[in-house]
């Protein structure tokens, strides 16, 4: 015995919940359902963000908002050009959950909770009449005359459209490849770097603006990167470092996580700007001992500990500073290479680059160049972004273009 619904969607997370809810929105008289094999909806929508849920970012031009994603960057400028980040906030709106901006532009409820977007997404499910199924785990999706079988751990459905939005699902994507799909191989996106080093060693919590590079291994600069950086009991993260793994996820992988990178504690700052700049404050601070004061606006433990790695002492006064001393210091500050030894990755923050090859979709409805009738939103394909809203961003574009397709006549 088969269970019939217009439409059925395998994943009942952010991508899967957007696209039932606007479908049902379109045409009320369609059945849909969405399966999912958890025992829990919208898991990562609840811990996303701290608990917060990092709903979207305020970036407002397509052509802006797509620098975002390291995989996906061409495919989803079509896309945003019909919904991105207004109507995010518009959709949420109306269906009174306000939205608010934060310094660094990510978006966030005003309650400051996840629980705001779950509880809207239940309570529209309720309202439209869509069938949630939980610990229903997809075993098969095959044809079934002009339908699609859909096989579960809890029954068999037929559904004569199907979406795919299970995100990194590797036994998912082995259904989608038996149907003909090329899955690109899955690997970690956003994670940080595991850095044992005696001048970051004492120093969890401290954070700083910076720019940092990752070497090769002839020592050239493959990747760069610049923002905000955190230094953790493991080595360091923050935006600066996310940015580098997202944009350098095969590369980093292929390294095994193994590479040494170059961080510029001043920003931008030259190397010889800063030697010519030690010998002022040499001039200028002649009896003043060099660890008391921090220079360049550096927290202070970093700066004591760079001047320790540069064989400057506690007690050293800056007229009894040597040349040797201050161009070592001088490198610390702008060109200080530390080796990375494998990575950190957070369930949170945790994205793949990897999925349904992108040039099996089209990208006007998000449905399948391989076959007709299946359609895909979310990370399910291999599109990924940095941190701070955009992947989410992603998740809505795409299940709101899959649903108006879904429901044309």
């Amino acid at each position: 015995m088969f269970t019939n619904y217009d439409i059925v969607i395998i994943g009942g997370g952010a991508a899967g919940f957007f696209t039932a809810i606007n479908a049902a929105e379109n045409n009320k008289s369609l059945k849909i359902a969405i399966l999912e094999r958890g025992k829990e909806v919208l898991t990562k929508v609840k811990i996303s963000g701290g608990g917060r849920c990092n709903v979207t970012h305020a970036e407002f031009i397509p052509k802006e908002l797509v620098g975002n994603y390291p995989r996906g960057e061409k495919e989803l400028l079509g896309p945003f050009h019909k919904f991105m980040t207004g109507d995010t906030i518009d959709w949420f709106e109306k269906r009174g959950v306000t939205l608010k901006i934060e310094e660094d532009g990510r978006m966030f409820p005003v309650t400051d909770s996840s629980q705001t977007i779950i509880d809207c997404f239940m309570s529209e499910t309720k309202r439209l009449g869509i069938d949630v199924r939980k610990n229903h785990s997809v075993k098969e999706l095959s044809k079934h005359e002009n339908s699609w079988l859909i096989t579960t751990s809890e029954g068999d459905f037929l559904a004569e459209k199907v979406v795919v939005a299970t995100g990194s699902n590797p036994k998912i994507w082995k259904l989608l490849a038996q149907l003909g799909h090329s899955i690109e191989a899955p690997v970690p996106s956003l994670f940080t770097f595991n850095i044992k080093d005696a001048r970051i060693l004492d120093l969890p919590g401290v954070a700083t603006q910076a720019s940092v590079s990752v070497l090769d291994a002839k020592g050239k600069i493959v990747l760069e990167s610049e923002g905000p950086l955190l230094i953790t009991h493991w080595g360091m993260s923050g935006p600066a470092i996310l940015k580098l793994s997202a944009w350098g996820a095969r590369l980093l992988e292929a390294t095994q996580y193994k590479f040494k990178i170059q961080v510029n504690w001043l920003y931008d700052a030259s190397e010889e700007n800063i030697v010519e700049a030690l010998k002022t404050l040499k001039l200028e601070n002649a009896k003043q001992t060099v660890a008391k004061y921090t220079q360049f606006e550096l927290p202070k433990r970093l700066w004591q500990s760079l001047l320790k790695a540069s064989n400057i002492s506690e007690a050293e006064k800056w007229a009894d500073t040597t040349h040797v001393q201050l161009t070592a210091l001088a490198e610390q500050l702008t060109k200080g290479t530390y080796a990375v030894n494998g990575k950190s990755t957070f369930k949170e923050e945790f994205v793949t680059a990897g999925g349904v090859q992108l040039k099996e979709v089209d990208f006007k409805t998000f449905e399948s160049r391989i076959q007709k009738n299946i359609f895909f939103a979310g990370e399910v394909l291999n599109i990924d972004a940095i941190t701070g809203g955009f992947n989410f961003q992603n998740a809505w574009t795409g299940g709101y273009l899959a649903a108006q397709a879904l429901t044309k006549t």
